[in-house]
């Protein structure tokens, strides 16, 4: 078997810092034309932001809020061949401010009329990503449980979904069990329900009744991830009481988010990468949840290493006895397909 499914993961998946202007401003350096961009502010309390190719550019939603979709022609104005436009909203391009963007390539897109195709029971259509295991699919719920074509030729093993209108984020994923979710938004543990994402398959997801994924005449729009070794993992642990909790990934990470998924300590969700600043035993996190400032105060708490990630002080994502999730993507697979290893961070 190869040791990994992509040698270069950073034509898939890219962390780009860049600082604000308040005035339009071009972010090269991606190294491919997004189609799904994450924005946060580093050194500003502000909201995170996130865009796609599929609901189409000036459409923002942030993660830290149960808000619905919005429409401004000064947020992210274009998807470029080598990053995006930003205009001079406050949220992705205050003057002088720093910025973290993570940004992820689909690139083929489809649409599936399910009465005609006969795959799934929803209309769905979106960009996807065979390659890297990547979809975003977007559809209409029917207020009926139902089967979503994703077309993403592999199954889907972690689930962010986000209602158009006012809506908590739904994370679902193969660790938890499609009978539990997470919100993306909030700090709260892992809680049941038997009407949201049911299963998954290589071809479709089916949904529940409910409204956060399938409400009548609602729309929604999904990130979907399969992993691909190498590349991306999304996985599970308990934390142990001491400083040597190791966690395998099988390549050196360029992004991590980690979430307790029980109640008690710092239930956060963790955002890390390889930029921030770009060695270990200096690692900030940023808050998905909130829209606060990166918090360097236990800068030592994970390192990011070349074949996984180490678990160093008692805060976001390493509390003892305590359960997490997480979903990490590569900046160098651990060995490339032709047998070349990857050096330490």
């Amino acid at each position: 078997m190869a040791y990994t499914e992509i040698d270069k993961p950073s034509d898939y998946f890219n962390t780009k810092l860049y600082t604000g202007t308040g005035s339009e401003l071009a972010i090269t350096g991606v190294g491919f034309q997004p189609d799904w961009v994450w924005t946060k502010s580093r050194s500003n309390t502000l909201n995170h932001n996130v865009y796609d190719s599929v609901r189409g550019v000036n459409k923002g939603l942030k993660p830290n809020t149960t808000d619905s979709e919005f429409n401004d022609a000064q947020s992210l104005k274009s998807f470029n061949s080598d990053g995006f436009t930003v205009g001079t909203d406050s949220h992705i391009n205050t003057s002088s401010a720093t910025f973290a963007s993570w940004n992820w390539k689909a690139g083929t897109s489809f649409t599936n009329d399910a009465s005609s195709t006969g795959i799934g029971t929803i209309d769905s259509n979106g960009s996807v990503s065979s390659d890297a295991g990547f979809g975003i699919v977007k559809w209409s719920g029917t207020g009926s449980a139902g089967t979503i074509a994703h077309n993403m030729g592999s199954t889907p093993s972690f689930l962010i979904i986000k209602r158009l209108s006012d809506a908590n984020w739904l994370v679902q994923a193969t660790t938890l069990g499609y009978g539990n979710y997470l919100a993306l938004n909030t700090t709260g543990a892992s809680a049941s329900a038997s009407t949201l994402v049911t299963g998954v398959s290589s071809t479709l997801v089916t949904l529940g009744d409910n409204g956060s994924v399938n409400g009548s005449g609602q729309d929604y729009i999904g990130y979907f991830f399969s992993e691909k070794q190498g590349y991306s993992k999304f996985g599970s642990y308990i934390a142990n009481s001491n400083s040597s909790n190791f966690i395998y990934t099988g390549f050196k990470p360029a992004f991590l988010m980690v979430k307790q998924t029980d109640s008690g300590g710092n239930q956060n969700w963790g955002m890390f990468d390889n930029k921030r600043p770009g060695y270990n035993s200096q690692n900030g996190f940023l808050y998905a949840n909130t829209n606060g400032a990166e918090d360097t105060s236990n800068a030592t708490s994970i390192d990011l290493l070349s074949n996984g990630f180490q678990l160093r002080a008692n805060t976001v994502g390493s509390n003892p006895g305590k359960s997490y999730i997480y979903m990490c993507f590569a900046s160098n697979p651990l060995v490339t397909s032709t047998g070349v290893p990857t050096t330490a961070r």
